[in-house]
């Protein structure tokens, strides 16, 4: 699993869900947690970051989302080499065989169906650090 100190990005429109995402991460014992409203100021999270020496470690977005969606956002992310490894997971209510496939092909680590239970949740988080420490 990811260690305690890493570094979470949040991606949603939706303040409510980043509150709830970022009380799950909390319960895990992850406290480090930065939010952003929209891939475009994510990207901008993960360059700052970056740049200041606090990268991020894990990447939690929604799918459906203004400026740039989730899906837009992920291949933003894989296409910078020095972000091409770092673990995405994609929380949407899209469910549709399609989509899963478009973001897989896209390279997500990880893919979430809200609405989602606390142990969903751990598993895909999981799931995801297991993908990118094989």
């Amino acid at each position: 699993m990811f260690p305690k100190e890493t570094r979470i990005l949040v991606v949603d429109d939706m303040s409510s869900i980043r509150d709830l995402v970022r009380s799950q991460l909390r319960g895990m014992g992850y406290n480090d947690v930065v939010e952003c409203s929209n891939g475009a100021d994510a990207l901008s999270s993960l360059v700052s970051g970056t740049q200041s020496g606090r990268p991020i470690g894990l990447v939690i977005s929604d799918w459906n989302m203004p400026i740039m969606t989730g899906l837009e956002f992920l291949r933003n992310v894989r296409s910078k080499p020095e972000f091409a490894a770092l673990p995405v997971v994609l929380l949407t209510s899209e469910a549709e065989r399609e989509q899963v496939t478009e973001a897989v092909l896209s390279g997500v680590s990880q893919y979430v169906v809200k609405p989602f239970s606390a142990k969903v949740f751990e598993d895909k988080l999981k799931g995801a650090w297991q993908k990118h420490n094989k």
